[in-house]
């Protein structure tokens, strides 16, 4: 996530950070250097002018030229103005007292809004919410069908009507739907288009007076850097949306929509989807997404997932038998399996400080989990419960069974052997949480590069 964007400017920070004495020249220099990094990120030119200029005026304040420590607070000062550029605070969903509110979802087609749609749904359920879907996308042949599929997995119910073609009797018609079976949030998937045009606008617009919808959601794919930007401008323009969502921030190196698009619509950001499965959507933190940006993670959101996802009691097991010293590859499966439910391997490690260093140039996914597991479910019940009878006949038996070289089934047993004395460390120590409980050997992800 953003990781093109993080690597150069964390090259530039150090530099600054290194500086003894701060004058005009060095502020200059490091500043022509963010700037050519900004402009390389695709974001905005007139938003890139006003950024540096902000940072040059704070930066040249009495409190950073007597500071003891310049290059630090310069480095704060770039922080706060990267925040303040993406909206400063969250911003929250609205929701009306009358049944349904509604949430209308605008886009060009190919944007995500039909996948985001469900995200959102299964988001709000998860808050208690009662959502309901609305498949108003009439034209794109396989949209209906996707959105019922979606449903489907998340369990929550999609109002379509295949001999319909007008969006606007189908979202009254999934009001009264909605209003009939208790469902108190309607989300609306409207149609989109391969580029703005006049009959799109009048649609989405013509949608927009009739329902009086409390949310109206932009959503644009992150990765389409400026466009994206000129995008929103003519749906606002149009439209006077609530919020933006971006969507393959996961997939976004540069982050040129991400530090633009807040300052050109002046609409805060809300979402961010952040990979492909149906969970995989986070609000918007300015603020945390800053610390992402600029190297520093974002420990708040991986507490938060990590207190969301995992199985305490499930966890708390696994504590006791690393009491008793009984941790095993049965244990070890559990583990990971809790791992894989927090999301993918490159959006848990862009939150923690320091780690995109040690994977830096490596392509890391969750298939390097899944290989893992392949090797340890190709293990008998009785070597699983005891690792310490594996031999070298059990382990070529077990590479032939997974199909991994013997080589990589030895990395794996050497790194669960690695991972229970670092358990036994942990257990001895005071005040360990949950963050203790969870952290993986950071070489563990590298074993199955190709």
């Amino acid at each position: 996530m953003l990781d093109d964007l993080t690597n150069k400017l964390e090259g530039v920070l150090k530099k600054i950070r290194g500086q003894g004495k701060i004058n005009d020249k060095n502020i200059d220099e490091s500043l022509r250097e963010i700037r050519r990094v900004l402009f390389d990120a695709d974001v905005n030119y007139k938003v890139v002018s006003k950024f540096i200029s902000d940072i040059k005026e704070k930066s040249l304040g009495q409190n950073v030229l007597t500071s003891i420590t310049p290059g630090q607070l310069i480095v704060k000062i770039i922080n706060d103005e990267l925040i303040k550029l993406m909206g400063s605070d969250k911003a929250e969903i609205k929701f009306s007292d009358r049944i349904p509110s509604i949430i209308m979802l605008v886009g060009l087609q190919g944007s995500g809004k039909t996948t985001f749609s469900a995200k959102l749904a299964k988001y709000l359920k998860s808050k208690g919410r009662n959502p309901l879907l609305a498949a108003c996308d009439v034209y794109r042949p396989a949209a209906i069908e996707q959105l019922r599929i979606l449903g489907k997995q998340i369990s929550i119910p999609v109002y379509s009507d295949d001999n319909e073609k007008d969006p606007l009797k189908i979202s009254n018609a999934a009001i009264q739907y909605a209003r009939e079976n208790a469902r108190d949030t309607l989300i609306i998937d409207t149609a989109g288009r391969l580029a703005i045009d006049e009959e799109m606008m009048n649609e989405v617009t013509k949608i927009k007076n009739a329902l009086d919808p409390e949310e109206i959601l932009f959503v644009v794919d992150s990765m389409t850097g400026q466009d994206a930007v000129n995008t929103a401008k003519t749906f606002h323009d149009k439209l006077d949306f609530d919020g933006v969502v971006l969507t393959k921030l996961d997939g976004d190196t540069r982050g040129g929509a991400a530090l633009s698009i807040k300052a050109i619509v002046n609409v805060p950001i809300k979402f961010a989807g952040i990979g492909e499965k149906l969970d995989a959507i986070e609000q918007f933190h300015p603020d945390r997404m800053a610390s992402r940006i600029l190297g520093m993670g974002d420990i708040v959101s991986f507490v938060e997932k990590a207190q969301t996802e995992f199985d305490m009691s499930e966890s708390g097991k696994l504590e006791e038998k690393l009491r008793r010293n009984k941790f095993d590859y049965n244990d070890f499966l559990s583990y990971m399996g809790q791992i894989k439910k927090m999301g993918s391997l490159s959006s848990l490690i862009s939150m923690i400080p320091g780690a995109n260093k040690l994977v830096k140039d490596q392509d890391i996914d969750d298939s390097v989990l899944t290989k893992i597991e392949s090797v340890i479910l190709s293990m008998t019940n009785k070597e699983r419960e005891n690792p310490h009878i594996i031999n070298g006949s059990r382990r070529r038996r077990i590479a032939d069974g997974s199909g991994n070289p013997i080589q990589q089934v030895n990395r794996v047993i050497k790194q669960f052997e690695d991972m229970q004395k670092m358990m036994k460390q942990f257990n001895k120590d005071k005040g360990r949480g949950i963050m203790k409980r969870m952290k993986l050997p950071a070489n563990l992800m590298n074993e199955f590069k190709a």
